[in-house]
């Protein structure tokens, strides 16, 4: 087969190539490069990441090539991310960034010319009836398909994982033993387009500082404040600067710029049994065209190993999930990502309302 890699410079995509090159392939390597280096305070160095790169493509004979994708990033994931940040949601880049750009803008330029698309994501395909599904991981707190759960299912038919059907610590076994030069590196955390920038002052950068007051919920006394509802988001326990809490973010008010914080962690205000969702987007064929209204599934809304069991409903606004268990800060903007009963196959998310 004739198959793209994309590297980033960490252990996970060094391990695919290696997976790649024990198998017989010869893949084109790839590092999709996003960082804008002419804002002093944005810039996000790739140097590092390429360097490593270049070192996995000499050590297994591959070709290398640098993609610039920055413009296409910041026109469409950041505008997104800002907008997003500016309605009072709370967006996830990442999942954008799969979509619009590695196997958005990327396929329609690169990888077309492949027959598949292999990344060091932990998540895996599943072919049933002549169909290919994304698949959960093996390894439960890797997998990374919310991450994907906004990707369509002809980008996954596309798709390869070689790690998706290892643990963690059997990535960094084979890089540890192959000798690999990025077998050491950390993995990267945070917001894929910041690298180290932090991220308020990424918010600041854009939408600046506007004082508000910090209101109990419950009382409606002013508690403190805060520089913008939009440094905030729902669920959010630290960087409140309040003493005597725990203290939780419940809500916002984006017109009168007040967020409105509760006590503690039991209180019934930080917790919901059911959300809406709006443009619901299926990677699996719509379970509901030849199904009841009402369907058994799993679920996230937010990064985590753990799903939790609900129903969701096709309504005439859109879709609604009710959670048989009570979650905490359920935050608008967020991604409804949606599995099956099992736990086993990705169907599709929507943006949480």
């Amino acid at each position: 087969m004739n198959i793209a890699a994309l590297l980033s410079g960490g252990v996970d995509s060094s391990v695919v190539v290696h997976l790649l090159k024990e198998a017989g392939h010869d893949p084109t390597l790839f590092y999709i490069k996003i960082g804008m280096d002419d804002d002093e305070l944005l810039h996000c160095s790739s140097e590092e990441d390429i360097e490593m790169a270049s070192l996995i493509a000499r050590k297994y004979g591959c070709k290398l090539e640098i993609v610039d994708l920055h413009k296409d990033y910041w026109d469409n994931v950041v505008s997104y991310t800002i907008d997003k940040v500016r309605q009072g949601l709370t967006p996830n880049p990442d999942v954008m960034c799969n979509k619009l750009i590695k196997f958005g803008v990327f396929e329609q330029r690169v990888g077309k010319d492949f027959d598949k698309t292999a990344t060091g994501h932990y998540a895996t395909t599943v072919e049933t009836g002549g169909k290919v599904f994304l698949g959960t991981a093996i390894d439960p707190v890797k997998d990374q398909t919310d991450f994907l759960a906004q990707i369509n299912s002809l980008q996954v038919s596309k798709l390869m994982f070689p790690i998706g059907h290892l643990m963690k610590n059997e990535v960094r076994e084979i890089a540890n033993n192959a000798l690999l030069p990025s077998a050491k590196r950390q993995d990267s955390q945070g917001i894929c387009f910041l690298g180290k920038v932090n991220y308020n002052d990424f918010i600041r950068r854009y939408l600046g500082e506007k004082e508000g007051p910090i209101v109990e919920l419950e009382t409606g006394k002013i508690l403190g404040k805060h520089k913008g509802y939009w440094f905030h988001t729902v669920g959010q326990r630290k960087g409140l600067g309040l003493s005597g809490g725990p203290w939780y973010v419940i809500k916002k008010d984006v017109a009168a710029n007040v967020v409105y914080a509760s006590k503690g962690f039991d209180v019934d205000t930080q917790y919901g049994y059911d959300f809406s969702m709006r443009d619901f987007h299926f990677i699996t064929e719509n379970p509901w065209n030849n199904s009841s209204n009402e369907i058994e599934i799993t679920f996230k809304i937010r990064h985590t190993p753990d799903f939790t069991k609900g129903k969701i409903l096709k309504t005439p606004a859109g879709y609604h999930l009710i959670s048989t268990q009570r979650l905490q800060g359920i935050a608008p903007g967020q991604f409804g990502v949606i599995y099956d009963a099992e736990s086993k196959i990705c169907i599709g998310s929507g943006e949480i309302v």
